[in-house]
């Protein structure tokens, strides 16, 4: 059978469980497509002894009768995730040659669910970008073109890998993470769907940190229906996560009804802003009326503190990053600069960090340690707190009120050229997490669900937000929207 790289999760488990295919053929037709596609440069660590051995494993356990949804289906790997034994660089050059000697709990629970592992795939330095440019291994490309164009386009960042293989069927589907849109503005990018879930739902451990009061994991798949089988795989109570919640996990599948009848979908006026392309705008219209003739009651809110949402996250990840990044030191693991006659600690961290890491990170750590000193922290970082109190409380009233779920852009564009936005101003590159920063800073469940194409043929996503540990209902709206949009779209292939 061919092209077995471009089923979803969803078909590829039925014919594994009709006996139509087995996951050895699954696992090697996307080992395949993914080494024919190194100008998507996607996957950076490709790992098919591991891939084909948890294959066979699979095909036993599913011969056996007792295998669950995940078993025997091949994913890709965000770099920012550590696997054992498997270099996890979080696409830095200062964790060159670190090879963790454990797994990442999200990673084990899809493992324990019988998942397949091809790689790893390229993402931001430590998670940190929009557009997948600031990566030690080089760009990670969209598969997506413009038209008739050759001009290479960002898939986003920093998921920026995962994004790319999925859309380009070099797997089934891949981990993410999201700090600040960081799984959603990327599949919004490349036409696939990504959720991040409620902050606590999937466990931070083992994930390398960026900002741990707003990093969380989160499935990229090729349709909604994936999102769901995948999320339920990834979730649970981890005790070695202080923030993860004790909470029994869904089945997310089984809520699936497309039924919104009755549904309260909030529409946020702040989120109408200044300058956005008309494309953007007719594209939220659509969406509100495919929901309404879904049976949903649409409702105009306000959340009021959203034009403080960028300003505020730009404050409290800087900060926590440069308070995580702190341990690249050049002492335990990772890379060591090489020292000059007489040199001490100090400077063994100097040129260690001023080696390893790249300018967006560099940036990021100075901006986070200014707002944390002594002279402005009661000015930047403390008031930054408040407001994203102010900015979960807007939300909470939302959902206080009734709104069950609330329908935005998930981006202020459609995919740019990779080097476009590199000029002088990098506040440019940080205004695509517009729609996406409040999300994550309320701590709330968001997932993109690509909808429309720009005039060039790109793809366009919408936004849905949900309420806390509510993905399931989040998903069902979701599913609904994808039924209604009924996005078909591929890139043609050129790579």
């Amino acid at each position: 059978m061919t092209d077995l790289n471009t089923l979803t999760l969803s078909d590829a488990r039925d014919k594994l469980r009709r006996k139509d295919v087995t996951s050895v053929e699954l696992t090697e037709a996307c080992l395949k497509a993914a080494e024919g596609a190194g100008a998507l440069n996607a996957f950076v660590h490709h790992t098919p002894d591991i891939a084909l051995a948890q294959a066979k494993a699979a095909d036993a356990r599913i011969a056996k009768g007792d295998a669950p949804a995940m078993c025997g289906l091949p994913l890709g790997i965000k770099d920012l995730f550590c696997t054992k034994d498997v270099p996890s660089q979080a696409a830095s050059g200062i964790l060159e040659g670190f090879k963790p000697q454990y797994e990442s709990t999200v990673t084990q629970n899809l493992f324990d669910a019988g998942a397949v592992m091809l790689g790893k795939l390229n993402m931001d330095e430590f998670a940190m970008g929009s557009s997948n440019e600031t990566s030690v291994y080089g760009n990670a490309v969209s598969p997506w073109r413009r038209g008739d164009e050759e001009t290479a386009l960002t898939p986003g960042g920093s998921s920026g890998g995962s994004a790319s293989a999925v859309a380009a069927d070099l797997c089934l589907a891949a981990t993410g993470t999201d700090t600040g849109g960081s799984i959603r503005q990327p599949a919004a990018f490349t036409g696939i769907v990504g959720i991040k879930p409620t902050y606590g739902r999937c466990s931070r451990w083992g994930i390398v940190a960026f900002a741990s009061s707003l990093d969380q994991a989160g499935p990229m798949t090729k349709s909604v229906r994936d999102a769901a089988i995948m999320l339920e795989a990834m979730c649970g109570h981890d005790p070695k996560d202080s923030t993860s919640a004790d909470l029994a996990v869904p089945n997310f599948e089984a809520m699936l009804t497309g039924d919104i009848k009755g549904k309260k979908i909030g529409i946020p006026r702040e989120y109408h802003m200044d300058g956005m392309p008309d494309e953007i705008e007719a594209l939220w219209a659509e969406g509100r009326a495919m929901l309404k003739a879904a049976g949903a009651e649409i409702v105009d809110i306000s959340l009021p503190h959203t034009k403080y949402a960028l300003p505020t996250y730009y404050v409290i990840a800087p900060a926590e990053a440069s308070s995580n990044l702190a341990r690249y030191d050049g002492v335990r693991f990772g890379h060591r600069a090489t020292l000059a006659a007489g040199d001490g600690i100090t400077e063994m961290y100097e040129k260690t960090r001023a080696e390893g890491f790249g300018d967006e990170v560099k940036r990021r750590v100075m901006v986070g340690t200014y707002v944390l000193s002594a002279g402005f922290y009661d000015a930047y970082y403390n008031r930054a707190r408040k407001v994203r109190a102010l900015i979960k409380k807007d939300f909470d009233d939302a959902f206080t009120a009734g709104i069950d779920a609330i329908l935005t852009p998930a981006t202020p564009s459609a995919a740019f050229g990779l080097g476009e936005m590199n000029d002088e101003d990098p506040v440019k590159m940080y205004l695509n997490d517009v729609f996406t920063v409040t999300v994550n800073l309320a701590g709330l469940p968001g997932i993109s669900v690509p909808t429309g194409v720009d005039h060039q043929g790109l793809p366009l996503g919408l936004q849905l937000i949900g309420r806390p540990w509510e993905e399931g209902d989040l998903l069902n709206t979701a599913y609904a929207l994808e039924a209604a949009a009924g996005f078909v779209a591929k890139p043609g292939k050129w790579w």
